[in-house]
């Protein structure tokens, strides 16, 4: 006799998905306004994936700070040393998030929107003078808004779990 599906897991409470969005477009213009001050771009395609993990799954240990901060910045190393030996070329992009990845893992760094950095990098080519400095503090700016809806919004899941 067959097993019987198992039962779909509710979503999430409205409330909750409705405070996890506010929380995350907040988190999100910040990175453009500290942008625009700064004359740089902040917000790029995986902070706007990180931001999405920390305030819709800030329990998973992706969404964690250690791994949000390490896995972009260990992401844009590699992919400053692809850039480096390959050049801006997509082969060299697949290269760099593929080796991102494998770090990622091997420092238990895992946030998976970081491998994406490692390719906009080979792809952008930016100076990594301003590059580096600026992802971090978007990175650290992401973890600083994650630790406000558990405070003030009473969301029921702590961020971070751990650091």
């Amino acid at each position: 006799m067959p097993t019987p599906p198992p039962a779909a897991t509710p979503g999430p409470h409205p409330l909750h998905a409705l405070r996890a969005t506010v929380f995350a477009i907040g988190a999100l213009l910040l990175l453009v306004g500290v942008g625009v001050l700064l004359d740089q771009p902040l917000l790029i395609p995986p902070l706007a994936a990180s931001a999405a993990l920390v305030h819709g799954a800030p329990g998973l240990p992706i969404s964690q700070p250690r791994n949000l901060l390490g896995g972009q910045l260990i992401s844009a190393l590699i992919g400053f040393a692809t850039l480096a030996v390959t050049g801006s070329t997509a082969w060299g992009a697949a290269v760099a998030a593929g080796l991102s990845l494998g770090a990622m893992m091997l420092t238990h760094l895992s946030h998976s929107p970081a491998v994406a950095t490692a390719v906009i990098v080979v792809l952008q080519a930016p100076h990594p003078v301003p590059f580096l400095p600026l992802l971090a503090l978007a990175a650290g700016l992401l973890v600083l808004i994650g630790l406000l809806p558990h405070r003030i919004g009473r969301h029921p899941v702590r961020y971070p779990v751990s650091w």
